[in-house]
């Protein structure tokens, strides 16, 4: 009897020993792709360097070249974010200058490691940049503040590199209403009906992340081309505004979307409350209204603030079980073809054992532990991502 339970246990360890050993192999030879990460915010800290491993239990930062080139990332959508401020003219030009400021300091930090790393615009110069040992960077923007008013902005981004605008952030502009704030169009604005339109005959990606449930389905009716959710989840196993519902996940199938599950812990799965961290970064949230539009000196100023308290107060944080229980259900509702990642690292995005990109392949882990085949495992890992990319340049021909 003792010997069998011995062999029982020691065939276990040896099972899950092999499957760690594959999942690790899977890894490391299907391109990766992370549809949103916050990273750009770390260039405002002067002494961040991309270029170096940085320990993220030491300063906060999530992504770097040398991190992703050891966590297997081969490509990740930088995002272009400009928090919501008051919409006014003088406002909207405010936002429109950071927007241009955060492009040309990715361009820049990426141009001085040209090295290692390389601007994709479309997913065959992220393949391509990938088979000569280098990092792909895509850009995206997080909220469509900076439009302003002018349509024809959407296309002077998109030259621009941006290849996705998730529409709205945490409150509303003048495009539809956010997930998280009050209902001002019920859905999209007459302004926001032409972005999407104009999104379209871009080329552009529409992202649906932050975005209200009426907005949504306003856009999954105009839209000619498949949309992105490049950051949210399964409201189904975690109720947050922020999360797609089952009805919702099947729209966005059946337009030819995808759902990027997000490693932000709240977004993930309910977590026990945390009085003394929220309380302290309520502080720095009245403190620091706009983030992305205050001056260079003050924004410094405000990260080291955030950082200080973030490593004094560390937040609850959810498992790679937990998101791969999203995966599992967006699969079940939606199908294969239509779920992906998108960590929103250096945005607030992590988990215990996802902690920065060197721990990315605890996911791969995990789903090659729950059955999921190499083939399902590329599409989650980007190939689904890349061919809505190519699907939305298509209809941008048609149009």
């Amino acid at each position: 009897m003792v010997l069998s339970l011995l062999f029982l246990i020691s065939s276990c360890k040896n099972e899950a020993e092999r499957q760690v050993s594959e999942a690790l192999k899977i890894h490391h030879r299907i391109f990766t792709v992370d549809s949103h990460t916050d990273t750009p915010l770390s260039f405002v800290r002067g002494s961040f360097d991309i270029a170096k491993s940085h320990n993220s239990r030491e300063d906060g930062s999530r992504i770097d070249f040398p991190r992703m080139k050891q966590g297997g990332l081969d490509a990740a959508f930088f995002a272009v974010f400009i928090g919501q401020g008051p919409r006014n003219d003088e406002s909207n030009k405010k936002a429109l200058v950071k927007a241009e400021e955060i492009f040309d300091s990715v361009y820049s930090v990426v141009g001085r490691n040209a090295d290692v790393a390389g601007i994709a615009l479309t997913p065959d110069e992220a393949l391509k940049l990938t088979k000569a040992g280098k990092s792909a960077v895509f850009l995206g923007i997080e909220n469509g503040y900076p439009i302003g008013n002018d349509l024809n902005l959407i296309r002077h981004f998109y030259e621009r590199g941006a290849r996705y605008i998730t529409l709205c952030h945490t409150k509303n502009n003048h495009i539809c209403d956010s997930s998280t704030d009050t209902t001002e169009f019920n859905g999209l604005s007459a302004f926001g009906v032409e972005v999407v339109k104009e999104m379209n005959r871009v080329g552009m990606m529409i992202d649906v992340s932050h975005i209200s449930d009426s907005s949504f389905y306003e856009v999954i009716r105009l839209s000619e081309a498949p949309v992105i959710a490049s950051h949210s989840s399964a409201r189904e196993i975690c109720n947050n505004p922020r999360n797609l519902s089952d009805d919702m996940l099947v729209k966005l199938a059946k337009k030819g979307g995808v759902v990027q599950v997000c490693l932000f812990s709240d977004y993930v799965k309910k977590m026990p409350e945390n009085p003394e961290r929220d309380s302290a970064m309520d502080v720095l949230h009245r403190k620091y209204p706009n983030w992305s539009l205050l001056p260079e000196e003050e924004l410094k100023k405000a990260w080291m603030e955030w950082n200080e308290t973030n490593l004094k107060f560390p937040p609850n944080l959810a498992t790679v079980a937990d998101l791969v229980d999203h995966i599992d259900h967006i699969v079940k509702v939606a199908g294969i073809d239509h779920v992906g990642i998108g960590t929103d690292f250096d945005g607030g995005g992590c988990l215990a054992d996802c902690f920065d990109v060197t721990e990315m392949p605890n996911i791969t882990i995990e789903l090659v532990s729950r059955g999921y085949s190499e083939t399902d495992i590329r599409k989650i890992w980007g190939e689904n991502l890349m061919r809505v990319m190519r699907e939305v340049q298509k209809v941008k021909v048609k149009i």
